[in-house]
């Protein structure tokens, strides 16, 4: 296993052809950009070689008996399944920011027990490619970066009925020896700063769009593989450095990219599914599935360091014993433990797959990336509440460091005494990096929209089997176990 050290230099030997405001990065584990993303993911090697948290970092791998990093593991239980949520929250708790392994980590699980089945019905050959990359993935401890998400152009037009077909990257031809692509997939959360990217379809498609229904690996520096960085807020602080940064070291999110596939050539041995409509759904489900799980562990850790920045700025203020105050902490702690409660309960309900391999159960994995939709958001406004206005106002480092302005910045901006004007702006700009616009619009939007959990739950809900419970105390169906009891 690679340890954080290792891991940023790995990144220094690839050749990613990755851009930000218009200018190539020689070096995604060093530019101003994108350094603190990949300090993240270094977070991920580095504790998997301390003691303290191996029970959760380290696994056994199916496939080979060897000890590897969960990061790379196959579900072999439900207890795998809620380590893996104990993990994300740890980690959270450490970097406040996406430590980005979570997609490819779900992408693999979800290829591995999709195309089990796909073999199973169609007589494909897909399962052993699929544990051939597992074991490679294993062995080197890669980074994968699992992507799922098209730009789509027109959404109420399907994948083959768009006027440009690149709208959904797809097959432009099949050789013998592989295939080749096209299209672009969006808001790719640390693709750049991947060792390989996971491809899967973005929809449950039809014949009309077998062409679209593709599953495969690529190295992220790949020949036509462009990654393109997108903004986000506040983004110029990085190249100033400072208290002004927020989150020192891990920075907003996960370095999210739009990732262009220009004509990409991809072997037989990496391809996991080339026009196989009829599972695309499902790779698709299982993917979502457990993605969303995902997210009552790492956003409750966030919510951890949140609910601490919160409270440390109430003590700066001396309000910490205000009954309003701790009522508003104690509502950020409920909100918190709830999204983790979600998070362990479809971890502990999951169940076997005709694979071996574990799945989550899928309504209550959607309920819980539905509950971090909305809960995410209070938890933030109730932090900015506490913290205050100064949140939106505080003055720059630079003004702090001036000559002639900064003994007033110092006097004015400290808090309670023994609360020095650093201390308080450091909990401020904290607050503000996490509670921000694009922290806030991950939590929406990061494995599918709130409406893409509704169509879940609503589809898992099973309606029906609900109706008949109510028949039977309404007298419409006879209740045989009552009359079994009264004889």
């Amino acid at each position: 296993m690679m340890n954080g050290k290792q891991y940023l230099e790995s990144l220094r030997k690839m050749r990613t052809e990755a851009y930000v405001f218009g200018e190539r990065i020689d070096s995604v584990a060093d530019h101003p950009f994108t350094w603190e993303h990949a300090n993240a993911v270094a977070m991920t090697y580095e504790l998997a070689h301390d003691p303290q948290y191996s029970d959760l970092m380290i696994a056994t791998s199916h496939l080979t008996g060897r000890k590897i990093n969960r990061f790379t593991h196959i579900h072999q239980s439900a207890d795998d399944l809620v380590k893996k949520i104990k993990m994300l929250r740890m980690i959270g708790r450490k970097t406040a920011s996406c430590f980005q392994r979570c997609v490819g980590f779900d992408a693999m699980n979800a290829v591995y027990t999709t195309t089990f089945e796909m073999d199973q019905k169609l007589g494909t050959g897909y399962f052993e490619r699929a544990k051939d990359f597992v074991k490679s993935v294993q062995e080197n401890d890669l980074m994968i970066g699992g992507a799922m998400t098209d730009v789509k152009g027109d959404r109420s037009l399907k994948p083959s009925q768009q006027s440009d077909p690149d709208m959904f990257l797809h097959i432009v031809e099949k050789r013998d020896d592989g295939i080749v692509v096209r299209g672009a997939k969006a808001h790719q959360t640390g693709s750049a700063n991947s060792h390989m990217m996971l491809v899967m379809p973005t929809l449950n498609m039809s014949a009309d769009d077998a062409n679209y229904s593709v599953s495969f690996a690529v190295p992220s520096d790949e020949k036509g593989v462009i990654h393109i960085l997108g903004r986000q807020t506040n983004d110029s602080r990085k190249y100033e450095g400072g208290i002004d940064r927020g989150n020192l070291g891990y920075g907003i999110v996960g370095g999210e990219a739009l990732v262009v596939f220009d004509d990409v050539f991809v072997p037989n041995e990496r391809v996991f599914m080339a026009g196989e409509f009829e599972f695309s759904g499902m790779l698709v489900e299982r993917f979502a599935s457990y993605h969303r799980q995902n997210y009552g562990g790492c956003k409750a850790g966030v919510s951890d360091v949140i609910i601490g920045a919160t409270y440390g700025l109430a003590q700066a203020h001396g309000v910490q014993d205000a009954s309003h105050v701790k009522d508003k902490l104690t509502e950020m702690i409920h909100l918190a433990e709830t999204l983790y409660c979600g998070s362990v309960a479809c971890s502990s309900e999951g169940k076997a797959t005709k694979s071996g391999a574990f799945l989550v159960d899928p309504l209550l994995a959607n309920v819980t990336k539905h509950n971090v939709t909305r809960f995410i958001y209070e938890i933030g406004r109730l932090s900015q509440d506490i913290s205050g206005g100064i949140v939106a106002t505080l003055p720059s480092q630079k003004d702090f460091q001036d000559e002639k302005i900064g003994k007033y910045v110092e006097k004015y901006c400290k808090g309670k005494e023994g609360v020095s004007a650093e201390e308080r702006a450091r909990l401020v700009r904290l607050v503000e990096n996490i509670t921000g616009g694009t922290a806030l619009i991950e939590s929406m939007h990061g494995a599918g929209s709130p409406q893409a959990q509704r169509v879940m739950i609503f589809r898992q809900g099973n309606l029906p089997a609900k109706a008949e419970f109510a028949k039977v105390l309404a007298g419409i169906k006879e209740d045989e176990m009552l009359k079994r009891i009264r004889g």
